[in-house]
């Protein structure tokens, strides 16, 4: 159950219900989502509240490259660094309605509950995408748990329902999954041009691809290994053999 959202503790959601009787959550567990991965470079997004949590959701769209503007009469210092050297945009006030406009997505985090609705509502309005942390009833999208290696991002979601289950299943994820993975998109990436200029149809080209991340030796045992020139060896060997399938 969300930390904000439990029998006896003042309702945060747009319910209002004055005491929380957890109605906003019944069925939480039963909704779809449909998972996706944005591209928000050069996307503005916008954070309302400066505090710690701000803080990583900034932190978290900029490693996205988003355009970040942060709205809050206050915040941490880290954010204000980043204010001042250019990486975001601050600007020290109240939330108002407005500041939705030209936004693509918003997320908030402030400790004032009509602010959080009138965040949500305000963008529900405008169709945008809303998330406001810690409360998924004011969220049209959720923020799973990242693994991040290279090009390689591992999503991990309990929706909403234990994040510290989703912080263990990361950890082991970031264990399971190293470096040896991302390297090996890279290189497969790296023969996308050839597959798509020699292989006719979308069958060979998945044939080409299957047949070296399941094949033998096993490129990621290879790169393990530290044998990077071996896997190189199996992409050229498995072209030569498609090529002329």
């Amino acid at each position: 159950m969300p930390a904000q959202a439990y029998a006896g503790k003042d309702c945060v959601c747009q319910l209002r219900k004055g005491i929380c009787d957890q109605s906003c959550v019944q069925g939480m567990l039963d909704t779809p989502f449909y998972i996706a991965c944005l591209k928000l470079s050069g996307r503005r997004c916008l954070v309302v509240g400066g505090g710690e949590i701000g803080l990583e959701k900034v932190e978290g769209l900029l490693a996205c490259d988003a355009d970040v503007r942060l709205i809050a009469p206050d915040a941490v210092e880290e954010l204000q660094a980043l204010a001042t050297e250019g990486s975001i945009e601050w600007e020290r006030r109240d939330y108002e309605p407005a500041d939705l406009e030209g936004s693509f997505m918003a997320i908030a985090c402030t400790d004032d509950s009509e602010i959080n609705i009138g965040v949500y509502e305000d963008a529900e309005r405008r169709a945008m995408l809303v998330n406001i942390v810690d409360v998924p009833p004011l969220c049209n999208f959720i923020l799973p748990a990242i693994v991040r290696t290279g090009p390689l991002a591992i999503a991990i979601s309990t929706a909403g329902a234990s994040p510290a289950l989703a912080k263990r299943m990361k950890r082991e994820i970031s264990e399971l999954f190293g470096e040896e993975y991302a390297r090996l998109a890279i290189l497969l990436n790296d023969a996308r041009g050839w597959a798509k200029g020699t292989l006719p149809t979308y069958q060979d080209r998945k044939a080409f691809f299957e047949s070296l991340v399941n094949g033998e030796p096993d490129p990621i045992a290879l790169l393990r290994a530290g044998d990077e020139a071996a896997v190189l060896d199996l992409i050229a060997a498995a072209q030569r053999t498609h090529a002329t399938a």
